[in-house]
């Protein structure tokens, strides 16, 4: 593990906080060249340098990944600086808490451009480096991915899609030697859920969930970085996930129930 990343070159979105900027910490730290884009160019900017303070390798590219110039852009600059790209991390994501009747339509957009729309636009770009270096490529889903969450419809069905987009890709790349990992985090301790939106789309603001029981943002990556030296196909993180993915096989009405069970306990939920 210690040596798995080391010289790959690595693209993350998302990597200014939470899971994105603990895997640029931990794998240029892992001898890897890491390539950060996010929107926050000020945070980005004190990432790298003290990433290139640490003896690692960094560069960054201020971009919206909703934006399809933006994600060519970031592939554009890893190419350029180092050559190609060996791993590419679909890692920005938003999320929301609404119930659908009454969650307004633009959030829904919103949730999708980022989640879905952010993915596809990164992985058009990287495909054909990722191709000649028989590399990898990640996209960071989420339980809400293997199970339809109440609360979360439009997160929900964005990592469905994202889901079925990279198991296409899979697919059509068997004989070109690219893997692909979905990675499956429980709930995390990150500022995602701060910035999740509501139905009118304002920020939430807080979390409704106690942050000190949640894993975090720091073993995430360790465990991602796992799977992607051990070419995984479906990376899922602690009991909550491997206990979704198999109740999902033999028992989803019951799956049903216990997500509606433990979403109703969440503070302020919309659940009734």
């Amino acid at each position: 593990m210690k040596h798995a990343l080391k010289d790959k070159v690595i693209v993350i979105t998302g990597a200014s906080s939470g899971i994105g900027e603990a895997m640029a910490r931990l794998y240029s730290k892992m001898g890897a060249r890491v390539v950060l884009g996010a929107r926050n160019e000020e945070k980005l900017a004190e990432l790298v340098q003290t990433i290139r303070s640490e003896g690692g390798e960094a560069i960054y590219v201020a971009m919206d990944v909703t934006q399809e110039s933006d994600c060519r852009r970031l592939i554009e600059r890893a190419v350029e600086e180092f050559g190609g790209v060996d791993v590419m991390i679909c890692n920005a994501g938003i999320s929301m808490r609404a119930l659908f009747d009454e969650v307004e339509m633009s959030v829904l957009h919103r949730v999708m451009d980022v989640n879905f729309w952010g993915t596809v636009y990164c992985v058009k770009y990287a495909l054909p480096y990722l191709q000649a270096s028989k590399g990898s490529l990640v996209g960071i889903s989420s339980v809400a991915g293997l199970h339809g969450l109440p609360g979360r419809t439009g997160y929900s069905a964005s990592k469905f899609a994202m889901t079925g987009l990279l198991e296409t890709i899979r697919i059509e790349n068997l004989k070109k030697g690219v893997h692909v990992m979905i990675a499956c985090p429980g709930f995390t301790a990150s500022n995602v859920r701060y910035s999740a939106l509501t139905a009118d789309g304002s920020p939430q603001g807080e979390t409704p969930r106690n942050e000190a029981t949640m894993m975090t943002a720091e073993e995430v990556a360790r465990r991602v970085a796992v799977g992607i030296a051990k070419r995984k196909r479906l990376c899922l993180m602690e009991s909550e996930g491997r206990a979704t993915h198999f109740v999902k096989k033999f028992a989803p009405s019951l799956l049903d129930r216990l997500f509606y069970w433990a979403m109703s306990r969440e503070a302020n939920s919309p659940l009734k």
